[in-house]
């Protein structure tokens, strides 16, 4: 039993474990959004139709709404009250995704995916900041460690989900999936977490909002189409010279207006800083991994997207595990050394990738993609307990978007900086292998197998094993760089965090007055 001047603040609202089952739940159906899209993509390119151009879009408007809007909603969240932001956001979310199900043209789409972006960009910081607002400092680590165990979920449910519906129905099922998803999480949401009573006081940062989601846009924007457009085009070079002012005007703004809506001073806090750039650089890895090695599933060893998704499993289960346990990890071994050594097997288990050949068998790839997602699980739980651990309470709604945002922008820049490398490689040493090789084919992997299909048996096998190489040895370069750099990050954890570890709220660089954190209701008198 709790001792008599135990506070409710200390041990956490008496509902909390029921209302966590209700965010992990809300968590894994954006999670699974996620990863559920990407097998259904060949199918959409044919069934819609969409060009290459498209996919494109339709994938890149949902990240670029996403990220460009997690500030605003997680400021709104605070006025709104999180239960309400959470469910408006599922709300948005599944009414754009049944909506997208019934798209007759890629432009529809991907408009509709716009809308999906904007309701998750209200879920996802809305699951963190509320966990820290119902669970006291002693379980807040097991409850975040849950939570990110979560993910690994929705990784693995995606892919196998989006296999086997793609096998018995057209390319809409894997947005019709969502709407009975939505309307479960919604439903926990509901019954299931405390009101929580919005902050109101005070006027809308209508600037801030306008140039933190016009900054983070552009930026996205840079990101994801530097690898069509070329980085130093004078096109990316001009968007990213607009994303770098508009974010200093952001942060300008931020600290001369009497009521901001991001308290910049924040990132004056070593850890929270630190913590955000270890979570960038593993989702940085994570995102170019996955991008490379489904299209090596797939293509390379001829996997159906099901059998692609199915070959996800190994990383997930390692990544639900560890991150499940990590809150006992940390405790015995304290942040510093946990993230460090998370970080250490993400570089061992990246760089064992990095070694397999086109004929490697899957149970040697399992066992390095296994590493890779112990590392993350490790990872996880004690960086956003660092994020959110190094500031108060009151500010968790602040913590949960710069949390989420540092995740989608090391996302989007894996998956551009990696792709970009991949690419480049994949052609020359295409080039090398089979000299005046067809256009078409120099182009990705996925023209290189199309193209064969339509050339006589012996041209064609020549072609497959080329390409197959050339990307095989490509992926190798991405892989190695996604290595080395959680390998960096690895020394930067165990030199950033101070040996007692990052726990204890840090004062804000230059005092404030703090905004008082709502009362929450009490189960008795709460409705629903």
């Amino acid at each position: 039993m709790d001792s008599a001047g135990t506070t409710e603040q200390d041990q956490g609202h008496p509902r909390r474990w029921a209302a966590l089952a209700a965010l992990c739940t809300s968590l894994v159906v954006v999670t699974i959004d996620n990863t559920v899209l990407n097998t259904a993509l060949p199918a959409l390119a044919t069934g819609l139709p969409a060009s290459t151009a498209d996919l494109q879009w339709i994938n890149n408007a949902y990240t670029l709404v996403f990220a460009a809007m997690l500030i605003t909603a997680g400021s709104l969240g605070v006025r709104l009250g999180q239960r309400r932001a959470l469910a408006g956001g599922l709300t948005v979310f599944a009414a754009g995704s049944a909506a997208a199900a019934l798209a007759t043209s890629p432009g529809q789409l991907i408009g509709l995916r716009a809308v999906m972006g904007l309701g998750a960009a209200f879920v996802m910081p809305a699951t963190l900041s509320t966990i820290v607002t119902l669970f006291g400092p002693r379980e807040r680590p097991k409850a975040i460690a849950l939570w990110s165990a979560t993910a690994g979920l929705g990784i693995v449910i995606g892919p196998i989900a989006g296999g086997l519906l793609l096998e018995h129905f057209s390319w809409s099922s894997v947005f019709w999936i969502n709407v009975p998803l939505v309307a479960a999480a919604l439903a926990a949401v509901l019954i299931l977490l405390p009101p929580m009573p919005g902050r109101r006081s005070g006027r809308l940062d209508v600037a801030g909002l306008l140039l933190s989601a016009g900054g983070l846009a552009a930026l996205v924007d840079t990101i994801v189409q530097g690898p069509e457009r070329g980085w130093l085009s004078a096109w990316s070079l001009a968007e990213a010279a607009a994303a770098v002012l508009l974010l200093a005007a952001f942060a300008l703004w931020e600290l001369r207006t009497p009521e901001p809506m991001v308290d910049i001073r924040v990132f004056a806090i070593p850890s929270f800083s630190l913590a955000g750039i270890l979570l960038a650089i593993t989702f940085f890895a994570l995102f170019g991994l996955l991008f490379v090695f489904t299209q090596y599933l797939q293509l390379v060893h001829g996997y159906s997207p099901l059998k692609a998704g199915l070959g996800a499993v190994p990383f997930a289960l390692a990544m639900a595990g560890t991150a499940a346990t990590s809150a006992r990890t940390t405790a015995r071994l304290g942040t510093r050394r946990t993230i460090a050594g998370g970080l250490a097997l993400m570089s061992l288990g990246l760089a064992g990738v990095s070694l397999v050949e086109t004929g490697t068998p899957y149970a040697v790839i399992s066992v390095a993609m296994a590493v890779v997602g112990a590392g993350m699980g490790l990872i996880m739980a004690p960086a956003s307990a660092a994020t959110v651990n190094a500031l108060p309470r009151e500010k968790a709604p602040t913590a949960g978007s710069i949390n989420s945002v540092v995740r989608e922008l090391g996302g989007v820049l894996g998956i551009a900086v990696v792709g970009t490398v991949v690419s480049s490689s994949y052609r020359s040493g295409l080039e090398s292998a089979l000299p005046g090789a067809p256009s078409p084919a120099a182009d990705d992997l996925t023209s290189a197998h199309v193209l064969a299909g339509r050339l006589p048996a012996q041209a064609a096998d020549r072609l497959l094993t080329a390409a197959d190489q050339a990307f095989t040895s490509a992926m190798h370069h991405g892989t190695w760089i996604c290595a080395a750099l959680t390998l960096a990050g690895a020394v930067t954890a165990l030199l950033g965090f101070a040996r007692s570890g990052a726990g204890a709220p840090t004062p804000l660089p230059a005092a404030a007055p703090a905004v008082p954190a709502e009362p929450l209701k009490s189960p008795a008198g709460s409705r629903h």
